[in-house]
């Protein structure tokens, strides 16, 4: 691993935990920080090959400064930047005075408490709207400010662009470079940085080319409003500007055709949530009329016109077309055959037809099963009410699916109940986060229970379609806690 790929999340990190997004590090050092928690920091893939955003990138990039320059980061930064560029409010850490700014939880009335966040270099910078404004002029007048050259122009351009990524070896020069990342709007290509925390939403982004960038940021953690705002901002600084030039279409490479097939996502940010990106993000390509077709499960469609060689930029249904390549078909290596989208920040690896199908079929199986317990149950559960309908000898075998359905809607209504909270319930052990494991645990009990049941039934006793039901059912729920079981979301503590 070089320092490179801390700084272009090239790492194959995981991002950090929620365990260590929860702790509250207040005057804490960097090397106290790094060492709470190692377990997010294992390479899932070789170094230098697919990006995936991680946080702890940066910290451990800024231990290698204090390292180096035998000062404490935050102290380092101060003196070489904020200070000359004119950010005289900027800090790692929270001011002695009351902020200006507090933030809501969606409710607009219950504030957040300060967030210490544990890796401070990766985003704990707080600073005034004014403050900004320096930084942007900072990037558009390339390292200088009054005149005085505080960082080398080559650095500027080398933040920029990516390298690291097997699309950026091969020219690709869309996605994210050295805490800078591309971003297209509208005909317009865009370089900067946002960001989020729990009723915070933040956006830096300049034109080099045109001179003129913006900053906002909003005290909630409202997406829609934010977009509707940049959207604004964004038509406002462009509205007297010419739109870049769009690259002529070229035609297909000769060996498209050995890229037509399905994909599925390679370069997951949280392994976390990895078990259910890779079912729901099946991508389908197919190369038709001089195109790039990628279609998702959900009926998105993604179509990309050829520019050079193996790239291709993206032409959206809504809005005008990229300006740049976005998207490059990657050299076949021996870790399989893969494509790079999502603005030269995803790598997706294509899958045999077979195992999509599988995944497929087995997904809608088990959402099948799923309904049909719901929907069944009320029915059986009245009927035993009557001594005359009562069956003991199929009671369990459709009591445990029952209960392991009902188990799963839990996990779904803990998660979702915690979102206003998300970090600091799940982020350490609290009754929320152990409900979320006891109800994960239930899952799987219920499930094998259940296929443990219907094997003891006796057969002569059971009626023959119920049988058939709940065989169907336990084996669809047993299928999917293996699946569960084997990426680590039953019994999943999410605050270890």
């Amino acid at each position: 691993m070089r320092v490179v790929d801390l700084l272009e999340h090239t790492t194959g990190w995981d991002d950090m935990h929620l365990r260590e997004y929860a702790k509250d590090a207040p005057g804490m050092s960097l090397r106290e920080a790094l060492d709470y928690d190692h377990h997010s920091r294992i390479s899932r893939w070789r170094p230098g090959t697919r990006m995936a955003y991680c946080n702890s990138g940066p910290a451990v990039a800024a231990y290698i400064v204090e390292k180096i320059t035998g000062q404490r980061f935050e102290d380092y930064v101060t003196q070489n930047f904020f200070e000359p560029i004119g950010m005289k409010t900027a800090t790692y850490f929270q001011t002695a005075s009351p902020p200006l700014t507090t933030l809501y939880h969606p409710d607009g009335k219950t504030p957040y408490p300060y967030w210490n966040i544990l890796y401070r270099p990766a985003g704990s910078i707080n600073a005034s709207a004014k403050d900004m404004a320096a930084y942007v002029q900072f990037y558009l007048n390339r390292g200088t400010v009054n005149g005085t050259q505080v960082m080398p122009a080559s650095s500027i351009d080398r933040m920029e662009i990516p390298t690291r990524t097997w699309a950026a070896q091969q020219g690709l020069k869309t996605g994210y470079g050295m805490s800078n990342y591309w971003s297209i709007h509208e005909g317009f290509v865009y370089h900067g940085h946002n960001g989020g925390v729990e009723g915070g939403l933040t956006e830096m982004a300049y034109l080099p080319d045109y001179g003129v960038g913006y900053f906002y940021s909003i005290n909630a953690g409202n997406g829609d409003a934010f977009e509707k705002i940049g959207k604004a901002i964004r038509a406002y600084v462009t509205r007297d500007l010419q739109k870049p030039t769009l690259p002529p279409v070229a035609s297909l490479p000769a060996n498209v055709s050995a890229y037509a097939g399905w994909y599925q996502l390679d370069s997951p940010r949280n392994e976390m949530t990895h078990f259910l990106e890779r079912l729901l993000g099946l991508v389908l390509v197919r190369f038709d009329d001089g195109k790039l077709l990628a279609s998702t499960l959900g009926g998105r469609n993604q179509v990309s016109v050829p520019v050079t060689g193996a790239q291709f930029r993206d032409v959206p249904k809504k809005g005008l077309p990229d300006p740049v390549a976005t998207v490059e078909l990657l050299t076949p290596n021996a870790k399989g055959q893969f494509i790079q989208i999502g603005g030269g920040t995803q790598t997706i690896k294509r899958i045999p037809t077979w195992l999509a199908f599988a995944e497929i079929i087995l997904t809608a199986w088990f959402v099948l099963a799923v309904v049909a317990v719901l929907v069944y149950a009320p029915f059986w559960l009245l009927g035993g009410l009557s001594k005359k309908r009562r069956r003991p000898e199929e009671r369990w075998m459709r009591l445990w699916p029952l209960i392991a359905v009902l188990s799963l809607a839990a996990v779904v209504v803990i998660f979702m109940l915690a979102s206003d909270d998300l970090i600091s319930r799940m982020g350490h052990l609290t009754g929320w986060s152990a409900a979320f494991f006891l109800a994960t645990v239930d899952y799987g009990v219920a499930s094998v229970a259940g296929a443990i049941a219907l094997w003891r039934a006796p057969k002569q006793e059971v009626r023959c379609w119920v049988r058939r039901f709940s065989t169907a059912v336990i084996l669809a729920l047993l299928i999917a806690a293996a699946y569960l079981a084997y990426w680590g979301v039953i019994g999943l503590r999410t605050w270890a």
